[in-house]
């Protein structure tokens, strides 16, 4: 995104999380430009890290075939890094139309303690939604689609193989659907637990019932887009979230693949799903999302919390398994130290 500090540069200094080089990141200032009548000072809440893309990106894994399509809304700068990636951000409304000042909203936006947006670009967070939770809006908004793309109907039988962020929140989504049995796998028995909270079965990839109508694929694995396929049942289709980034992935087309006809089908957030592209936008699916998220077992994909000026060894932590997490949330400070008032 091109900076608008030189036009209207007020002084006012927010920080924001970079990934400095692969494997790296760090904390860097933010000169903010003064919001525009279509524009909003939003001052951040929370934000979440998106585990799986945002790991790549730390990792410098974005193969440069992908660097135009992995662009988040408001990053600034390129793959590999230097590069201000992420966009689960939640906070107040400081600046802007009337309508919106004050209210707890999400968008887009990479970890930063202040940022200034067109209005447009944030969705007011409904009642009974708590801003942290609120966070999980984007991958919510990833599993919708995926229902949209999916089409399951009443009755089905369906495995969603990897129990991370958007593994729980698709099998959340399909345990609300009437007479659906939805069974969690994961490689991690302790992921049974959280199967549990969200009102579906866990089964281990080894002792997953097969026969399925369809399977949700969100491992990011090829272990487990194999076992996705194995457990189809004829003419089953397995629905694939997983974004790989530069690693190669194999299966086996051989065996029961041609004699079952069974199918794989991609599913990615950047477009409406096909089945709605006609009567929904992305603004409809986001606001629908961020409804969907009264729920409260969705809290139990908030796993651990820490303050904004720990992110880049949170960051470090999670990449290197130190730090085991479903949605790590980043918590900002009430008091920003340092940071200008910005007036309208």
């Amino acid at each position: 995104m091109t900076s608008r500090t030189d036009e209207r540069s007020t002084g006012f200094t927010a920080r924001a999380f970079w990934v400095s080089e692969p494997g790296r990141g760090e904390l860097r200032a933010a000169e903010l430009a003064a919001p525009g009548p279509e524009e909003v000072l939003v001052r951040t809440l929370h934000s979440g890290i998106s585990r799986g893309t945002e790991l790549l990106v730390h990792a410098g894994r974005v193969p440069q075939s992908q660097w135009a399509a992995m662009r988040a809304p408001y990053q600034t700068g390129d793959f590999p890094g230097p590069v201000k990636y992420g966009y689960l951000s939640v906070g107040r409304v400081d600046a802007g139309p009337p309508d919106l000042r004050g209210r707890t909203v999400f968008c887009l936006h990479p970890h930063q303690t202040a940022y200034v947006v067109p209005a447009a670009a944030v969705t007011p967070v409904p009642a009974g939604v708590p801003p942290r939770r609120a966070v999980l809006a984007g991958t919510v908004e990833t599993a919708l689609n995926a229902l949209w793309d999916l089409g399951p109907l009443i009755g089905d039988r369906v495995a969603v193989v990897g129990a991370g962020m958007v593994g729980c929140c698709v099998a959340r989504l399909l345990a609300r659907i009437p007479a659906t049995e939805v069974t969690l796998v994961d490689v991690d028995p302790a992921r049974a637990r959280v199967a549990a909270a969200l009102g579906v079965g866990f089964a281990l990839p080894d002792e997953a019932a097969g026969g399925r109508d369809a399977v949700v694929h969100c491992s990011a694995t090829g272990a487990g887009l194999q076992r996705s396929l194995d457990l189809l049942a004829a003419e089953g289709t397995v629905l694939d979230l997983s974004w790989y980034g530069d690693a190669p992935v194999q299966v086996d087309l051989g065996g029961a693949f041609h004699a079952g006809r069974l199918g794989i089908r991609a599913s990615q957030v950047g477009a409406v799903a096909a089945a709605r592209r006609g009567s929904r936008t992305h603004a409809d699916r986001l606001r629908l999302a961020l409804d969907l998220l009264r729920d409260p077992a969705f809290d139990e994909l908030l796993t651990g919390e820490s303050d904004f000026e720990e992110l880049p060894e949170v960051m470090a932590r999670l990449a290197d398994g130190r730090l085991d997490a479903l949605c790590h949330t980043i918590r900002y400070p009430a008091d920003r130290t340092g940071e200008a008032p910005c007036t309208p």
